[in-house]
């Protein structure tokens, strides 16, 4: 290091707006400072809040209960899915209760078909038989 550049470093007393002091080492000797370790809202845990023409209340009418509308909003999405699935099942179930009816009523009608068909096939049989007989 180069001589005569350097300010000396001397014990320095620090003194703060709430009356406390301490003793450390700086290139000054004296220094006043406004907040410490002894009142320091971090240190002592206490909060101010310090509100200049009611910004602190402005915001909080704004934004406080902003958490309780987008759960709010979040169930009532919840609720208009549930709605809409219960509908589509609803609807779904229908389709099919629909499509076993025309198949049931498709069934008897083919049942119906064979029975006449058999029917005619055994009129034509016994008539035949009876043809035959004489």
């Amino acid at each position: 290091m180069r001589k005569g550049i350097h300010p000396d470093y001397v014990e320095c007393r620090v003194v703060c707006s709430c009356g406390n002091t301490f003793v450390t080492r700086s290139t000054k000797p004296e220094l006043h400072v406004e907040l410490c370790n002894q009142c320091h809202p971090f240190y002592t845990g206490q909060q101010k809040f310090v509100d200049s023409g009611g910004r602190v209340q402005r915001f909080a009418d704004k934004f406080g209960n902003a958490a309780a509308a987008v759960m709010e909003r979040e169930a009532a999405e919840r609720e208009a899915r549930r709605k809409a699935a219960e509908e589509a099942a609803a609807k779904l179930k229908a389709e099919r209760e629909a499509k076993a009816a025309e198949k049931a009523s498709r069934a008897a009608r083919f049942e119906v078909k064979q029975a006449v068909e058999s029917g005619e096939a055994a009129a034509d049989g016994s008539a035949e038989a009876a043809e035959s007989a004489e």
